[in-house]
């Protein structure tokens, strides 16, 4: 069953009130962490300025869900290492 406008809105309050923590910890699925070499890091960063991105976070998720919808002869054509 659809819920109310109230239920809703009792819903966004409750979110609201959740710390920056709780939030994080209810969407997070895990965390990584990468080291990069510094070719891999100016590219990162020329990206980034390209697509007009400022977090690295974003981009990155971005280029996942581009990766996610690519078929599968599609996907390995772009990882290939020419």
């Amino acid at each position: 069953m659809a819920k109310t406008a109230t239920e809703r809105k009792q819903e966004e309050r409750k979110r609201n009130k959740m710390t920056e923590e709780d939030r994080l910890s209810r969407l997070l699925s895990r965390r990584l962490s990468i080291d990069l070499f510094h070719n891999d890091d100016a590219k990162l960063k020329r990206s980034m300025q390209r697509a007009g991105i400022e977090e690295e976070q974003d981009l990155i998720s971005r280029l996942i869900h581009a990766a996610d919808r690519m078929t599968e002869k599609q996907l390995a054509e772009h990882i290939r290492l020419s």
